[in-house]
């Protein structure tokens, strides 16, 4: 089982990195009072600093902006994940609990501004592939029965069956979606300009060193960028 980066997508997003930590045999039951805190502390730290008439000013989620539009997701109507929590929590929406690891990729993201999602590694077929979209390929959103299709240019991780996230990060798929039965997983930090190589291995170690703690586990990180566009995930 691999993941990888088709050249393609480097070829236009040239400066693109990757983060990626797999994560294998972990304990994702119960919540972690501890977790759930550091996510409502970074929660309140952003209806202190942050509005959503200067949300979109900002370098971090610019740079998203100018991608989504680029494969024409338009940015007013399609918001990359991180954006759309951000947006969330300044409508006074507070994030759910789904469990241990989708509380420390939020927390995550939501401290470093940065996208950051990923997958059940045992309910994926095959490899992962982050590429641009033919637009017959198979798509059933998360919390959905419904199949649709990718708008063929548009940046998708992909499976060898089905999309497993359209629009680049912008919405999940059903599938591989992490639940408290995961023990295995990929998680994913995806990182443009003005994010660098240094604070996305920042970004890494803090989240390795928080599902070790929480999780348990064994986890290894990686980065993708042009120069290394595809790792070994191992059997799945």
């Amino acid at each position: 089982m691999k993941f990888k980066i088709e050249n393609e997508i480097f070829e236009k997003y040239p400066e693109l990195k990757i983060g990626i930590i797999v994560v294998k045999d972990i304990d994702n039951t119960g919540q972690d009072d501890e977790i759930l805190k550091k996510v409502q502390d970074e929660i309140e730290k952003i209806r202190q600093n942050h509005s959503k008439p200067t949300l979109s000013e900002n370098a971090k989620i610019a740079a998203w902006r100018k991608e989504y539009s680029s494969f024409g997701a338009k940015p007013k109507k399609y918001k990359c994940s991180v954006e759309n929590l951000y947006r969330m929590i300044l409508d006074d929406i507070d994030l759910k609990h789904y469990s241990k690891l989708v509380d420390i990729y939020n927390y995550i993201s939501l401290k470093y501004m940065i996208p950051v999602g990923g997958d059940d590694i045992d309910h994926v077929d095959g490899n992962i592939t982050l590429k641009f979209a033919e637009g017959n390929e198979k798509f059933i959103q998360l919390n959905s029965l419904e199949e649709s299709n990718p708008k063929e240019g548009e940046v998708v991780y992909c499976d060898d069956n089905e999309v497993l996230c359209r629009r680049w990060n912008w919405r999940e798929c059903d599938k591989s979606k992490m639940t408290e039965n995961t023990k295995n997983a990929t998680l994913v930090v995806e990182a443009l300009e003005p994010v660098s190589i240094d604070e996305l291995n920042t970004i890494l170690d803090e989240m390795s060193d928080n599902i070790n703690q929480y999780c348990g586990g064994e986890s290894k990180q990686f980065i993708l960028t042009k120069e290394n566009i595809e790792i070994e995930l191992g059997d799945n």
